[in-house]
This record gives C-alpha cells, structure tokens and sequence, in this order.
C-alpha cells in the first residue's frame, strides 16, 4: 500500500479477505482430537525446517544477523544522548567548565550537584560536580545551554553498576589527559556540528 492510498483509506471500498476458521472445540474429545491433527501434520516441521535453515547459514555461510554483545556494539547516531562526557581545552589541557552553574539549574530531574572554587591563578574551577545517573532522564538540557561545550552526551549507553556511588564520578567523564589528542572537538550531543560554519549565512555588510 502506498502512502496515498494509506491517507485516503475507506473502509467501504476495501477488499476483505475472510478467513476460513475452525469453530473452537467444544468437548474433550474435540480438542483431542484437534491436538492430534495438528500434531500428525506438518505445520510443526515446517517452523523448524524454517530456524534449521537460519542456522546452517549462520554456522557454515557466515551469515551471521547477530552482533556479539558485548565484544560487538552495534554504531549509534553522535547526537545519541548517553552518558555524558566533560570535556578539556585543547591547548592547556584544564577543565572547560567554568563553574557558571547553568547544568545544575536547567536539570529537570535534579541530579546534577557542583562546587566552585578559585585557584592560584584566580581562574574559577569546578571542585565537585556529580551526575546521579539514577535519577537523569537524559533530557539533554545540561549539554544545550552549556555555554562552553564542557558537558555532552557521550556514546556510553552503558550504565549498569552494583553500587550507586559510580553513577556520579567527575573522573569517569572528564577526558583523560594522557587521551586529551584523542578528544573529537564535535562529539556528542549538545556540541556544534561539523558543518556549523557553512549554515550560518553571511550578512550583506563586510566588515
């Protein structure tokens, strides 16, 4: 059916099909004698020469339609919002976030807690931040009004733990510094895009 045909259906001119259904059994005798019949027949072999088949291409064509979870992961969408991730600058390697508070604010569910304080260099730097990932929706409000693209939403959809308390560790998603050169700048949810630049138009006025 074709989507025209889906939007201007009318129940007056379709054409039915009636099936042809056995009336259901009554007695004892009638459903054992139906268990029988269908027993004897060859609709069961049918549904297993069906899965035999899958098998034998499975095991000897290599056509295989299952991943192998969880040494294979099946490839998901960048802007997929999962766990979230805390990113670094690329030139000194110190935290993006600025400890304006926005995340915390915004967070609809509440499990978003930080802490500022100032170092040596009188720079504004985050001394406690924890996601409880208990109680996060992923909304991805955090990673939008980051003004400084210092939290997105990750690709780590993996968030099973025996104990609560690494639902929130800062460490776990803030880049590694020895893995700061492999930090992708457009990574996650809530970051500009690749192609960011040439959406933006120009003004007719040159400056």
């Amino acid at each position: 059916m074709s989507l025209e045909q889906f939007k201007n259906r009318q129940t007056g001119t379709q054409n039915y099909i009636l099936l042809d259904l056995e009336h259901a059994p009554k007695t004892s005798m009638e459903q054992f004698k139906r268990v029988i019949k269908r027993g004897v027949s060859l609709e069961l072999f049918v549904g297993l020469g069906v899965t035999f088949k899958a098998m034998v291409k499975a095991l000897f064509a290599k056509e295989m339609h299952t991943t192998k979870y969880p040494f294979e992961k099946l490839p998901i969408s960048p802007r997929y919002r999962a766990i979230h991730d805390m990113l670094r600058l690329l030139e000194s390697g110190n935290y993006r976030c600025i400890g304006c508070g926005l995340c915390e604010k915004i967070c609809i569910s509440n499990c978003i807690s930080m802490d500022t304080r100032y170092d040596e260099n009188q720079r504004k730097e985050v001394s406690e931040y924890t996601i409880n990932f208990g109680r996060c929706i992923f909304c991805g409000y955090c990673a939008e009004v980051c003004p400084e693209l210092a939290i997105v939403h990750g690709g780590r959809y993996e968030t099973a733990s025996e104990q609560r308390a690494s639902y929130s560790l800062f460490e776990d998603m803030l880049t590694p510094i020895d893995k700061l050169s492999l930090q992708q700048e457009y990574d996650g949810f809530g970051a500009i895009s690749p192609n960011a630049d040439e959406n933006i138009k120009k003004t007719p006025l040159a400056y």
